[in-house]
């Protein structure tokens, strides 16, 4: 498949090598023996890509005889898997039901907003009808997975359309994701950019079905709405992008190089590498780098806002450094959204 707006394609052609091909068994090894023996409590690990599949099934057979032979002090592995769904399988299926796997699934909305931006790479045809296929496959054999939504302009104008479609499909777990422009280029430049005002509308909108759904006891899970309730009712969110600051988190490439953040896979913030470093010589990098005490750098203004509370500034990646400080590209959407919605998001907070 092929995605007009896909972030990681624009990062890698923004380094020294493009593509690292495929990861190799000893490299993940080598990844789940350096992060399992030094976790405490739980352990997570997220397979993305690139479309992770293609990699096949015998490798993630590989995963759980890693996962088992290095989990010496019984901590709690949680795998994740996300997917285009192109190579999804009664095999596949089995193996990530009795494997434990939350899945999700790359939809974006209906199949005409679908089809006009995620293509298949051969044909340069639509793609939609083959996500559906695997959805009911995973459906048939109880798979659970969720559904992941890029916020396109051409989406969030039809935000009814898309929520109601979800909703006869008996998808109850969403997250939308505001799409990225790419690194270094500005904003709104492309067909499928987001403005603050197309995204604060979308947010509105959403919220308003949202919210109408729970009034009548219908609990539809939408991972950014749930986030802020939870921030609401004094948690702390478990999205890294509605902390306040970038979390901590090992993103590692097919060759083992680590990460920061899938959005900086880029030389320039290389931690090292799986196959040669421990996790304190990783850490060490990120600290030298100054990752996350940048995201840190917002300005005052910011943090008096009155929404400060839940809003937190959004993902660094989203961010414009002015005067030494950050602001968020989309803090007008966030000040629309809250202006209208605060009061409810925080009753909801105390229900909980």
């Amino acid at each position: 498949m092929s995605c007009d707006y896909c972030f990681y394609s624009d990062e890698a052609k923004k380094r020294s090598m493009e593509s690292y091909g495929f990861l190799s068994e000893e490299t993940l090894k080598n990844i789940i023996r350096r992060t399992m023996l030094r976790a405490e409590g739980a352990v997570s690990y997220a397979f993305q890509g690139g479309e992770p599949t293609l990699r096949g099934l015998d490798f993630f057979r590989k995963v759980i005889e890693y996962e088992k032979k290095y989990n010496k002090n019984g901590i709690k592995v949680y795998n994740s898997l996300q997917t285009n769904g192109y190579l999804i399988d009664d095999e596949w299926c089995r193996f990530l039901r009795d494997n434990g796997f939350l899945v999700g699934l790359s939809v974006d909305g209906t199949g005409e907003i679908h089809d006009s931006l995620r293509h298949d790479r051969k044909t340069g045809g639509g793609t939609f009808e083959r996500v559906l296929t695997a959805a009911r496959l995973m459906d048939s054999f109880g798979v659970d997975y969720n559904i992941l939504t890029v916020v396109t302009k051409p989406l969030a104008e039809r935000i009814e359309e898309v929520y109601a479609f979800y909703g006869k499909r008996g998808w109850e777990y969403q997250q939308y994701i505001p799409c990225l422009d790419p690194l270094g280029e500005g904003h709104g430049n492309f067909p499928y950019s987001l403005t603050p005002e197309v995204y604060g509308d979308f947010l509105c909108r959403l919220f308003k079905l949202w919210y109408s759904d729970l009034k009548k006891g219908k609990k539809v899970y939408i991972r950014q709405f749930e986030n802020w309730v939870g921030a609401a009712a004094g948690y702390i969110p478990e999205a890294c992008d509605m902390c306040g600051h970038c979390g901590i988190q090992y993103v590692v490439e097919a060759d083992g190089s680590v990460y920061p953040c899938d959005f900086y896979v880029l030389d320039h913030y290389r931690l090292g590498n799986f196959n040669e470093n421990r996790l304190p010589e990783l850490d060490g990098k990120r600290s030298e780098l100054g990752f996350v005490e940048r995201s840190t750098k917002i300005s005052e203004e910011c943090k008096s806002c009155p929404y400060y509370y839940l809003c937190r500034c959004g993902c660094q990646r989203n961010r414009d450094l002015s005067g030494g400080k950050y602001y968020n590209y989309f803090c007008e959407s966030y000040k629309r959204f809250f202006g209208e919605n605060y009061e409810k998001l925080m009753e909801l907070g105390k229900r909980i």
